[in-house]
Formats: C-alpha cells, structure tokens, sequence
C-alpha cells in the first residue's frame, strides 16, 4: 500500500484522472443544474449531491466496461435519440407545486433524469478517463469521487446562473441538442456512410439537433395545460 503510494506515477495518474473528469463534465453539470432548477431550494442541494454521487458510481461502472462499450452497435445514435428527448424535457415547464409529497417526488424526478442524462452522456467521456486510469480501477474510483465535490460546486454556481438569467435555460437545452446531433452522426456505425455519402451532416446535424430542441421544448411549453374537470361538479348540476 505504502508503495503504492509513494509511487509518482499513482499522483500522476489520480491528477489526470481529476482534470479529465472535469474538462469532460461541464455539461454534466449542466445537466444537474437544470434538472434541479424547479425544485424548492431545501431540496436543490439533496438532489444536486444524490444525483451526482449516483451519475459518478454509474460512471465508475462504465469505464469498468469500457472496452465492451465500443463493441455496442449503435450505442450512440441511440444515446443521441435519448439525450434530445432529454433536453426538451428540461425546457418543459414543471407540474404542480410546493406541498412535501410532491416536492418528493420531483426531487427523485431530478435525480433520475440526472442520472440517465450522465449515462447518455458519458460514453466519451468514460473512455478517456479509463485511458487515464490505465486500468487501475482503484485509481479510478479514487480520482472520480475526488471530482464530485467540484462537480457539484459547479452545478450550484449554474442553478445560481440561472435564477438571474432564465435564458441559459434555453441555451443549456440547446448546448444538450447540439451534443445529441453529435453524438447521432459519430456512431461507429453511421460514420462510414456519412464520409462517403453526406459529408456535410457532421456540421449539419448538431445544429438541427440544438434547434428542434428549442422549437420542439418552446412549443410544447406553450400549449395551454390541460384542464381537469370536475366530474362530481358537473353530476351534482345535471340533477
């Protein structure tokens, strides 16, 4: 263990883990930051720690797989698909307000679109951190907990953002759509058939993505909500 420790090479690789694992996560704190935007403030914070501590422990198991995750067929045109339903589900206005039971249930709602957001969106960056790691999987986990804290700080400093500037709401569904457009035309089994037929949906696509992203969010959160009728109000005047 001493050696283990002693050893320069253990300090390098934990730093090169930590630093990947930030460069690579600012959009997963974004994630985080507006999935807990519509939560009471006393339960921001719980979900901002539980959601990120479960998005690193997931991506702790990933770069486990790493290798085996390249070897899925369309792992990524499929991600993509779910990263875009994801980002204009974030542009969608929140249901019901206030009382416990339901602040509740939307925290747990946060926590699980949190998650699911990091492992659509960590498929990248799993690969690099287990390129840092060199297969020390110890390492790994050490270097990846070290990183929730600053993970965390983060999406408090954009949830911040946002209680100034609404806007970056729109913007961070953007930024998610354009990821999701990447993500769709660099799966390993799209690309050979974009180089040779369509080039130009490398560049072309994202930008769709960021765009129907905010048009489809936009318009869905302007229709009016449904109307809950009162069905023993309408029996009691009937008779």
């Amino acid at each position: 263990m001493m050696e283990w420790l002693n050893d320069p090479a253990t300090w390098t690789g934990l730093a090169q883990i930590v630093v990947a694992d930030i460069l690579l996560s600012g959009d997963n704190a974004l994630v985080i930051a507006l999935a807990c935007r519509s939560l009471p403030l006393h339960q921001q914070r719980r979900a901002i720690i539980f959601g990120g501590a479960a998005a690193i422990g997931l991506r702790v198991t990933l770069t486990a797989f790493a290798v085996y995750l390249l070897t899925l067929p369309f792992l990524k045109l499929v991600g993509g698909l779910l990263l875009l339903w994801i980002a204009v589900k974030l542009l969608l206005p929140e249901e019901g307000h206030g009382d416990g039971i339901e602040g509740q249930g939307n925290m747990w709602g946060a926590i699980k679109t949190i998650v699911l957001a990091d492992l659509v969106m960590s498929v990248d960056n799993v690969l690099a951190v287990a390129g840092a790691a060199d297969g020390d999987i110890v390492l790994l986990i050490i270097g990846l907990l070290l990183s929730i804290p600053l993970i965390i700080y983060g999406s408090t400093m954009i949830l911040k953002l946002i209680a100034r500037f609404p806007l970056i709401v729109t913007l961070g569904a953007a930024m998610l759509g354009y990821i999701g457009g990447e993500m769709l035309v660099g799966d390993a089994k799209v690309v050979p058939w974009i180089e040779v037929h369509a080039p130009m949906l490398h560049s072309l696509v994202p930008i769709l993505g960021a765009i129907l992203v905010v048009a489809i969010g936009k318009l869905f959160a302007a229709r009016p909500p449904a109307k809950v009728v009162d069905l023993a109000a309408d029996d009691q005047q009937a008779h």
